[in-house]
């Protein structure tokens, strides 16, 4: 049976600069923005809403609260009744929303879904903040007495790449100032206003000091708050929504193809299970091959971009070669020849990815197919790529535990 496509009908992203603590307001403010930027971006009332589902790792930890489903319909009376639940898997909690509301759609059961990720995280000193997403590892394997675990982690991913291939830090250091230089272009991302000069960039200097390994400050994410959401429709909901509009559905983004796989969850593990795979992580590699598989994409190098885990520049490096661009171990071919830069065939990440737009985890898996969605339909501004009619996402949760990935598409 070939389920029904998946359409993408709108969306809003919150400004990712924004400290809501700061400016004296909490989670349910930050649903309230993104539900109802959300749902006045698709043209879509809440009426017209069949389910909802919300994304968020850790407002247990950072709010002390729970049971996020209800707060939709909390914040818009026209969503009390509307059947929601609430997902959770670390940085991919907001590509797990989205899977579960295209099962919601492409079995039949509704025709229209409303899907909010939000994550507030700057509530707690930016140290303290990070500590909280321990939670993602094996408690308290990975973490006792580690002051930063997931850079100590994914400092030990290129330790990896470094002992089976050989890895060039100045490489790492390309994709940090390409993430940081294109979220200049992002009206809505954490750092557009950063000044960064040359010696931020600089490994171990006393502006980008190290962290882990060769992980140096601006090798890394950020702490962020934020939300995204988006409007998504069956192939029959987003006739009529199209239709309504005098516009073609050819023209309304879809959701082509998607790859989900999941591995265990210590990060050594992790490698002793692909010890003999010439991909670090054989099962990301899996999720990419699905996801482009069903959109019926042979060669990654067919996309026009994409929008991917940068929560360190050495999972950014490795999406490279895992989506497909290049062969195991030679991401660095397309740094070096600029292939995935801002002007290259396939530019990763113009919305300037988590290091430079920001990561609030429970957002980041819905505003990366949003973006995508928005590119393909020709309207991500000043970020826009041009001619670009194909995008993927790869969404990481975890040491790459939870794995989830994305082709969007416009007839």
């Amino acid at each position: 049976m070939t389920p029904s496509p998946v359409f993408v009908l709108g969306g809003h992203q919150t400004d990712f600069a924004r400290n809501w603590t700061r400016e004296g307001l909490e989670l349910s403010d930050l649903v309230d923005e993104t539900v109802h930027g959300t749902l006045a971006d698709a043209g879509v009332a809440a009426s017209e809403v069949d389910v909802v589902h919300v994304a968020n790792f850790a407002a247990e930890r950072y709010q002390e609260q729970g049971h996020l489903g209800g707060f939709p319909a909390e914040v818009e009376p026209g969503l009390r009744g509307v059947p929601a639940s609430r997902h959770e898997a670390a940085c991919a909690s907001g590509s797990v929303a989205v899977l579960a509301a295209m099962a919601d759609l492409e079995s039949g059961r509704y025709g229209t879904a409303l899907v909010v990720g939000v994550e507030l995280m700057r509530v707690l000193p930016a140290f303290e903040a990070q500590a909280e997403l321990g939670a993602a590892a094996w408690v308290p394997h990975e973490t006792r007495g580690i002051a930063y675990p997931w850079a100590d982690v994914f400092a030990r991913l290129g330790d990896e790449y470094d002992r089976r291939y050989g890895l060039d830090p100045d490489h790492l250091t390309a994709l940090a100032r390409s993430n940081f230089t294109n979220a200049r272009r992002n009206p809505r991302a954490q750092t557009r206003r950063w000044t960064l000069d040359e010696d931020a960039f600089v490994r171990g200097s006393e502006p980008n000091p190290t962290v882990a390994g060769v992980l140096c400050r601006n090798d890394c994410s950020q702490v962020t708050d934020g939300g995204a959401g988006v409007v998504l429709a069956s192939g029959e909901a987003a006739s009529a929504w199209a239709a309504s509009r005098g516009r073609s559905l050819d023209e309304v983004p879809r959701i082509a193809g998607w790859g989900h796989r999941t591995a265990r969850i210590s990060f050594e593990g992790k490698l002793a299970d692909a010890v003999d795979d010439p991909y670090v992580f054989p099962h990301v590699r899996r999720a990419a091959l699905d996801a482009l598989g069903r959109a019926g994409i042979a060669d990654a190098r067919d996309l026009d971009l994409l929008e991917t885990h940068d929560c360190f520049t050495t999972t950014h490096y490795a999406a490279i070669d895992h989506i497909g661009i290049t062969g195991p171990g030679e991401s660095w071919k397309a740094i070096e020849d600029g292939y995935v830069m801002a002007d290259g065939p396939l530019p990763i990440n113009p919305s300037g990815g988590l290091m430079g737009g920001g990561h609030p985890v429970g957002a980041t898996g819905v505003r990366m197919l949003l973006d995508a969605s928005r590119q393909v339909a020709g309207a991500a501004g000043e970020t826009q790529v041009e001619g670009a009619r194909r995008a993927a996402t790869l969404n990481i949760g975890g040491s790459a535990t939870t794995v989830a990935a994305f082709v969007v598409e416009r007839g």
